[in-house]
């Protein structure tokens, strides 16, 4: 499996199943906010919520396998060429939706790998159904920039609830990126310090930490 950072919460997730690659991308954005995304393709697309930085649809276009993606946007569970989604409903502020709406947490099983898209969750604590259907996550991507969603303190807190083996953080101020959130510092801060950086992850099933959570900085 490679994982791919394209900036806010997007991510190109690639797999292979009997021979064929299935390409899954997350929340594209438009270019109202600085960052440019480049030429995407995917046979799934999964939108956390309706807001212009996560719901680019427009911008992803099919593959050789399926002319258009295979559009997710709401809650329930999916199959798609060997790829288990459920979509989990969240709030995308700490009041219930009052503010910013709701939002969707994507719990994706490719190569038996379990991967937690959070999306832009704003509610500070999960609650125990969130929590009992993110059972067994390997791979938390989750945002951590604050004020349009949960910042680096409370980010930190649900990653010890749900114990992944990898955390790769999303959401927080890069260059370029007109946002004003946080950047990753604070994150890494509260995480202990240590992170290795890459420009993608490569990752089996067999090659997961299995003593601690580690932390991934992809590079956008």
């Amino acid at each position: 499996m490679y994982i791919q950072w394209h900036g806010q919460s997007c991510f190109r997730i690639q797999a292979k199943n009997d021979d064929a690659t299935t390409t899954l991308i997350t929340d594209p954005y438009t270019n109202d906010y600085g960052l440019k995304l480049p030429h995407l393709s995917a046979d799934i697309l999964t939108i956390s919520h309706e807001h212009k930085d996560h719901s680019n649809i427009k911008a992803v276009n099919g593959t050789q396998k399926r002319a258009t993606p295979f559009l997710i946007n709401g809650p329930g569970e999916y199959e798609i060429s060997d790829v288990f989604i459920y979509g989990i409903p969240s709030w995308h502020d700490n009041n219930e939706g009052k503010e910013r709406g709701k939002n969707i947490i994507y719990v994706i099983s490719m190569e038996k790998i379990n991967i937690a898209h959070l999306g832009d969750l704003g509610q500070t604590e999960l609650t125990d159904k969130q929590l009992e259907m993110m059972n067994n996550i390997d791979i938390l991507l989750i945002p951590v920039g604050g004020k349009y969603t949960i910042n680096a303190e409370e980010a930190a807190k649900i990653i010890s609830r749900i114990e992944p083996r990898i955390v790769i953080p999303m959401h927080y101020k890069i260059a370029g990126l007109k946002l004003d959130i946080d950047g990753i510092d604070k994150f890494i801060k509260e995480m202990g310090g240590k992170a290795e950086e890459m420009d993608k992850l490569k990752i089996a099933k067999k090659d997961l930490p299995q003593e601690e959570t580690k932390l991934v900085i992809l590079k956008p």
